[in-house]
């Protein structure tokens, strides 16, 4: 199923009391850095702390009886502890297919939940045969990160949000910049902010060798990348974008940006060191593309999405030690 704007709004209804609703901050010091009214959504402060709890809770909870047979998910983490807090909350059994080399922090969250883990080689195996292997012999409902239609409508409730406070303050964003692996969360918050803006522009925000969304929205067609890991951004690496979410992103989304490893670090270090706020590489590259300067963004309202904050402390470190002068 494609999601539509309505499908959002029923997602809010649904997850009312569950996620956390994360403010819409106006940030004074990227206002002053870039020339442009910045605000920031940050859901590095949502349950998990990352945007995927929204689009979690939202799948498990439109399955109804159908989820006391368990939920099965594959994911590099964020979609993970989303899936098995969401699954805890609800009071069904839920199974993740991670990658090996997922961050510890991730992995800890998801067995703090209840959720048990089955670890994969991301370079050598599929990820998505092994979760439909475990349905067909042990059970359950596999869903999918981002090629899932109540996922999106899940997620489309960070855009909801943002449109909603852009009301109530009586602003109109020009600019919405959004971290993008599989386009789930571009999707959704594309879906809200073409309904209730329909002249801002939604940018997806890519790491560089993983910029399959930027080059597919370019050729109408989905395109895939080279390799499966390789970059800070472990929350991103996607292989192509979801066949659900590029059908909304190829008709709504504006260009894709892409910002290096450097840059991403950078941008973690700047949020830490500056805005007093903990986002990984992954959830930060909204925020590096800022300021790096990919678009022309003075004179715009420009809001800057980050989606997540699990980082582990060398990496938190790593990224400190890049924004020395932050």
């Amino acid at each position: 199923m494609v999601p539509t704007f309505a499908d959002v709004e029923k997602a809010a209804h649904r997850i009312a009391g569950r996620a956390v609703r994360t403010p819409l901050l106006h940030s004074p010091v990227l206002s002053e850095e870039t020339g442009a009214k910045v605000f920031l959504k940050p859901e590095n402060l949502q349950r998990i702390g990352a945007f995927k709890f929204r689009g979690a809770f939202n799948a498990i909870s439109a399955l109804g009886e159908a989820a006391s047979a368990g939920i099965v998910a594959c994911s590099s983490g964020n979609h993970a502890q989303g899936i098995a807090e969401a699954a805890r909350l609800i009071g069904v059994a839920s199974t993740i297919v991670m990658p090996s080399d997922a961050p510890l922090v991730k992995k800890t969250g998801v067995l703090r939940a209840g959720g048990r883990v089955v670890d994969y080689d991301r370079a050598r195996e599929d990820r998505d045969a092994i979760a439909e292997a475990i349905v067909r012999e042990q059970g359950g409902t596999l869903i999918h990160p981002f090629n899932n239609g109540d996922v999106i409508a899940g997620q489309g409730t960070v855009g909801l949000e943002i449109a909603e406070d852009c009301a109530r303050l009586d602003i109109v964003p020009g600019l919405v910049l959004v971290p993008c692996g599989g386009g789930g969360l571009t999707a959704g918050i594309t879906l809200a902010i073409s309904a209730k803006f329909p002249e801002a522009k939604v940018h997806p925000v890519e790491p560089a060798g993983f910029d399959d969304y930027g080059r597919s929205l370019q050729s109408g067609s989905r395109e895939e990348n080279p390799v499966a890991g390789g970059s800070v951004c472990d929350a991103l690496l996607t292989s192509s974008p979801g066949e659900i979410a590029f059908e909304i992103n190829k008709r709504f989304c504006a260009p894709g940006l892409v910002v290096d490893d450097e840059e991403a670090l950078a941008a973690v270090g700047f949020a830490c060191r500056r805005l007093k706020l903990v986002v990984e590489p992954g959830g930060a590259v909204a925020l590096a593309a800022l300021r790096a300067g990919r678009l022309a963004v003075q004179g715009e309202t420009c809001v800057v999405v980050l989606s997540g904050g699990n980082i582990e402390d060398e990496m938190l470190a790593r990224a400190l030690a890049c924004a020395p002068d932050a």
